[in-house]
C-alpha cells in the first residue's frame, strides 16, 4: 500500500444511535462505492478506501437519541462517482434501501447547472452527496 498523502483523511467516525438500522442503509451504499468491510465488532462497522476509512458506531457514550444535520458539526459526506450514469443508479438503489431523494424537485442539478449530483438522506437523517466526475 502507497504512503498516504500528508493532510488526507485517516478516517471519519460517525457515531449513530441504532447501529442496525445504519448498516442497513450504509453498508451496501459503501461496499457499491468501493469500500471493504476493514473492522468488525459488536457496537461498529468500519469500511475502507485506500488509506482512508469511514466508521459507524453505536457509543454508550452518546449525549442524544437522533442526529440533526443542520446543528454544529457534520453535515454530510460527499463521494465522486465515475459519471452521471453512476449517479442515477445509486439513487435508484438507495431508494430501495431506505434512503429519500433531497430536493427532488432540483435533481440532478440541486448544487447548480454544472453540478451533477444526488442528495440522500437516510432515516436517521445523515445526508450523503453522490456527485458525478464530469457533466456532459
Amino acid at each position: 500500500m502507497n504512503r498516504p498523502v500528508a493532510g488526507s483523511l485517516h478516517h471519519v467516525e460517525v457515531w449513530v444511535s441504532d447501529l442496525q438500522r445504519t448498516l442497513a442503509s450504509w453498508g451496501w451504499l459503501l461496499e457499491e462505492l468501493g469500500y471493504d468491510l476493514f473492522q468488525n465488532w459488536t457496537g461498529g462497522r468500519s469500511w475502507r478506501l485506500g488509506q482512508t476509512y469511514l466508521v459507524f458506531e453505536q457509543s454508550p457514550d452518546l449525549s442524544a437519541d437522533e442526529h440533526d444535520r443542520r446543528r454544529p458539526g457534520l453535515n454530510h459526506l460527499a463521494f465522486h462517482l465515475e459519471d452521471t450514469a453512476a449517479v442515477d443508479r445509486l439513487v435508484e438503489q438507495a431508494v430501495r434501501n431506505g434512503w429519500t431523494l433531497m430536493f427532488p424537485e432540483r435533481h440532478p442539478h440541486a448544487g447548480g447547472e454544472q453540478h451533477y449530483a444526488a442528495y440522500l438522506e437516510d432515516a436517521d437523517g445523515f445526508e450523503v452527496e453522490l456527485v458525478a466526475f464530469a457533466v456532459p
